[in-house]
């Protein structure tokens, strides 16, 4: 494999429970990077420390401290990122990646990734799903396998720079609208399942209530630019999984009060029609892999009729 350099950059803020893996996972890689930065962004527990003791052992992973803040929006990661990002612009680098402070990863985790750039000089982003112990992973029969999840990102360089890097929204969608961003630029982008990463805390956590957060992921559909018949059917299909119906019904409610309201959304027109487009175009391919399973099916069942008629 040809020698590709890439260094990560972590924002973190309050992660004394989790950073210690992701810590262990990272300097225990088959290919280190040439640096890591690891952003305080205000951690008032135990998290500096932890880094720091790391820090004074190997000297490719950097600590930086933001200052103490209680705005929690998320906008805030992207500022904590362009902290870590500013001290690895002058490093040689291939690859750039973006790793959240709570997740860990098989020794060639990185390894894996980096092969992938190798093999494919037009792939721009590229990541794996991640799991939890209570969420086995995403079905990627129906799942978009073009999105990286946010938890690990890695950028081509001149992919990250193309689209600006990350855009600092305050009502959410970095990771999602910098990916997509990336294939409206001409890259392509892939999670590949062959690997995966365990995520510590659980998705949702700032929201014990199923309900509100099906609720608030129908308005992030209308935030983002979702496609009314596609949030409509995707509202349908929730309908499938707990809580059962309902969520579905709070998840449609979310979009149409959005829209309804007219909620200012944080994507350019232009990525908006992109986005659509992709949609659509993955609604047409499901519904004729739907139609040639169903005729299929028909055939199946027509040919066993006529061997019980023999």
């Amino acid at each position: 494999m040809r020698n590709i350099k890439y260094v990560i950059v972590t924002p973190a803020r309050n992660e004394e429970s989790h950073i210690e893996k992701t810590l262990k996972s990272m300097v225990s890689q088959t290919i280190l990077p040439g640096k890591w930065v690891i952003v305080s962004d205000g951690s008032t527990d135990g998290t500096d420390e932890i880094v720091q003791r790391y820090t004074s052992k190997y000297k490719w992973i950097e600590f930086v401290r933001m200052p103490h803040h209680s705005d929690r929006q998320f906008a805030a990661k992207v500022y904590a990122f362009n902290a870590g990002y500013k001290k690895i612009k002058e490093t040689s680098y291939d690859i750039i990646g973006n790793l959240d402070a709570d997740i860990s990863f098989g020794k060639d985790y990185f390894e894996f990734l980096l092969s992938k750039f190798n093999e494919n000089p037009k792939l721009g982003v590229a990541g794996t799903p991640f799991v939890e112990e209570s969420f086995k992973g995403y079905d990627f029969r129906f799942a978009n396998i073009e999105h990286v999840s946010g938890a690990c990102q890695l950028f081509r360089r001149e992919c990250f720079e193309d689209i600006g890097g990350y855009i600092p929204v305050r009502g959410g969608g970095i990771d999602w609208i910098a990916v997509t961003t990336a294939r409206m630029k001409g890259w392509q982008t892939r999670t590949f399942v062959e690997k995966k990463c365990m995520h510590h805390r659980k998705i949702g956590t700032g929201n014990s209530n199923p309900l509100i957060a099906k609720f608030k992921y129908g308005i992030k559909g209308y935030y983002l630019g979702g496609h009314p018949l596609w949030e409509m059917l995707r509202a349908l299909y929730q309908m499938k999984h707990k809580p059962y119906i309902i969520g579905g019904l709070f998840f449609f409610m979310g979009y149409a009060l959005a829209f309804l309201r007219g909620i200012e959304r944080p994507v350019s027109n232009e990525l908006l029609r992109f986005y659509r487009h992709e949609q659509m175009v993955r609604l047409r391919r499901i519904l004729c892999n739907l139609n040639r399973l169903g005729r299929s099916a028909k055939q199946i069942s027509q040919t066993n009729t006529k061997k019980f008629d023999l």
